[in-house]
């Protein structure tokens, strides 16, 4: 609606010459300008703020005339002190004799103790570790490998001029394909132990032929020992100290028969002294030494069997 009250304000105006309009409308713009602006709000005028009144403190109510005026407070009650009493002049008190303390004994010091010294702690035992053993180098023997010889391997033998490095400790041999065996182990070298299985046999073989009963033992006696020939205090040492010669007290048939060096060597008809012959005469195609009851007093009860050495190419042999 403004925009119309403007053209119908100004449609006079369009025919009057530019001149003259310049004159005219001038404050006729002013008024149209004044009549379509829209009126501006009115400034609002800051309000002040009256002053306020003094504030009075209230006036505190009236107390009850049953309460008291001051506070009651619930305290113990101190004790009054007593006053002391007046000292007396010194000129009216009466003067106490003196009595003087008899001088207290003078108290010895009671000595410390001296100081235990601690027990020392006893030394831990050293332990030197045990030496490995040493290693044993000895040789086997062929007749055990072969079953000829029933035996086992000992440890060495060093007692002196005494000693072997592999000696056997020997129960039995092998005699016509079964096991004859010894009264007692006997401990020989592998030399011996490979010499007996031939002599055995024959003895046996004999046996069987004449007494009509095998061999079922030998009777051992002394084998491994450490001494002089015929236990004489000088002269060399014996075959038995190097584990090279063995003694054979007699024999003992399947039959129960004992046949002993010592009863039937001198029954030399007899079957008995035949065999003990035979087994003498037999030992020497298989050892080196051989001695009986007719070599000498040492040997009048049993054969004396070693490989000892004699004559310059130990090829010599002694058959007593």
């Amino acid at each position: 609606m403004h925009t119309l009250f403007r053209l119908i304000a100004l449609a006079p105006l369009l025919v009057i010459p530019p001149v003259a309009a310049q004159d005219i409308l001038g404050p006729l713009q002013d008024m149209v300008d004044r009549l379509t602006q829209p009126d501006e709000p009115p400034r609002r005028v800051p309000r002040t703020t009256a002053p306020k009144p003094d504030l009075v403190a209230p006036v505190p109510r009236p107390r009850p005339p049953d309460l008291p005026n001051e506070p009651v407070v619930d305290a113990v009650e101190t004790p009054v002190p007593r006053p002391e009493p007046e000292a007396a002049p010194v000129a009216e008190q009466e003067a106490e004799p003196a009595v003087e303390a008899a001088p207290e004994p003078p108290v010895e010091p009671t000595p410390e103790p001296a100081p235990v010294a601690a027990p020392e702690p006893e030394p831990e035992p050293v332990t030197e570790p045990e030496p490995a053993p040493q290693r044993v180098y000895q040789v086997a023997c062929p007749a055990v490998i072969m079953g000829l010889v029933e035996a086992e391997m000992a440890p060495p033998l060093s007692e002196g001029i005494c000693g072997e490095q592999s000696p056997l400790v020997v129960t039995g041999v092998m005699s016509r394909g079964r096991m004859v065996p010894f009264s007692s182990p006997v401990t020989t070298n592998c030399q011996m132990a490979s010499a007996l299985p031939d002599w055995v046999a024959s003895v046996d073989g004999y046996a069987e032929a004449m007494l009509e009963s095998p061999l079922a033992s030998v009777d051992t006696g002394t084998s491994y020992m450490c001494r002089n020939r015929n236990n004489g205090e000088g002269g060399f040492t014996s075959e038995h100290g190097f584990a090279n010669g063995l003694d054979v007290i007699g024999f003992t048939l399947q039959d129960g028969r004992a046949i002993t060096v010592d009863t039937d060597w001198i029954r030399a008809v007899a079957p008995e002294g035949r065999l003990l012959r035979l087994a003498h005469d037999a030992a020497c195609g298989s050892f080196t030494t051989v001695l009986g009851p007719e070599a000498n007093a040492e040997h009048s009860d049993h054969l004396h069997l070693d490989l000892g050495c004699h004559g310059e190419s130990c090829r010599a042999r002694i058959c007593e």
